[in-house]
């Protein structure tokens, strides 16, 4: 399935994504907040996907569910906390858990500041716990806005000593990386790695726009960047990662045969190709599911699973 004697990576994973049923329903109860099931188990049918969504957007959708429950800042900081709970007993040596404060933050309209700081201390105190070393990269969810983004940026900028890197995730197709471009570059002057959600709901040229626009050295999902065989030679040549996540791109509709799912060629290309799990939460995952499907679904060889290891290894954000 994978090689044990090579650190187990997970470099794309929400912190947001990743709120399974039962933390929904213990935090419903906690703030007396009212869901539209009365149980559990019911809970779990809204929550976790079941096959696939029509599109991107419906799977996002899915993430409404987590988020409702984030009543206060002290919610915040028990998802954080539980993350890295999650991530370490399915066996991760190394994580990069990301999420969005303005999406956490809007179902209860919580302060930003608040909320970054819950979760950089809810990541902390679980680092401390559990003797991990996972790091964290705020998002900007694009589909906000520009200016909603302005304030997310600044709250993540405000603990930027406690966060590697930052993203762009949302809505792909209508809120383009050009949008974006004053963020990216604030946030590259104050030090912060960039990794950038493109080539998933729209085409090479989003991947071409995160890269050049917005200084991107790793691409979320990235699945379109088969197409573009000087897009390939390029991210080659630069050493851009890309972050691939088999089950999510199934569920999207991003990539809907798993089988012959691109990952494979990137591998043969010699691609610096990661494998991850994106929103374990929802898709009802783990990493390890993800390196079966590799091996079993995908049939990739024992030396392409070590390279994906490797490669995950060598794509780790660093402090600059």
């Amino acid at each position: 399935m994978y090689d044990k004697n090579l650190p187990l990576v997970d470099l794309h994973r929400h912190v947001d994504g990743n709120i399974p049923p039962k933390l929904i329903w213990q935090l419903a109860h906690e703030h007396s907040i009212e869901l539209p099931v009365t149980s559990e188990s019911e809970l779990a049918k809204h929550v976790v996907i079941q096959d696939k969504t029509s599109d991107l957007l419906s799977f996002l959708q899915k993430l409404d569910y987590g988020v409702s429950v984030l009543a206060t800042p002290e919610a915040c900081y028990k998802v954080a906390y539980e993350n890295v709970v999650m991530a370490k007993m399915e066996g991760i040596d190394y994580a990069e858990l990301r999420f969005s404060p303005f999406f956490m933050a809007k179902a209860f309209n919580l302060p930003l500041h608040a909320v970054v700081d819950a979760v950089v201390e809810g990541v902390k105190a679980g680092n401390a716990a559990h003797k991990t070393q996972y790091q964290l990269i705020g998002i900007l969810s694009r589909t906000f806005g520009i200016e909603a983004c302005h304030l997310e940026l600044a709250a993540i900028l405000a603990y930027s000593d406690h966060i590697i890197g930052l993203d762009l995730a949302g809505d792909e197709v209508n809120f383009p990386a050009n949008m974006f471009v004053d963020h990216f570059k604030l946030a590259r002057n104050a030090g912060l790695q960039v990794t950038v959600h493109a080539g998933e709901a729209a085409g090479p040229q989003s991947v071409w726009d995160a890269i050049n626009l917005l200084g991107a050295q790793r691409i979320g999902h990235g699945v379109t960047v088969a197409q573009d065989r000087k897009l390939i030679d390029f991210m080659l040549k630069h050493d851009i990662g890309i972050e691939s996540c088999l089950t999510s791109n199934y569920q999207t509709g991003a990539w809907v045969d798993i089988k012959n799912h691109p990952i494979k060629y990137f591998l043969e290309c010699g691609l610096s190709v990661s494998l991850n799990t994106d929103d374990p939460g929802i898709s009802d995952i783990d990493i390890k599911h993800e390196y079966c499907i590799a091996s079993n679904t995908l049939s990739l060889t024992l030396k392409q699973i070590k390279q994906i290891q490797l490669n995950g290894h060598n794509q780790q954000f660093f402090k600059v």
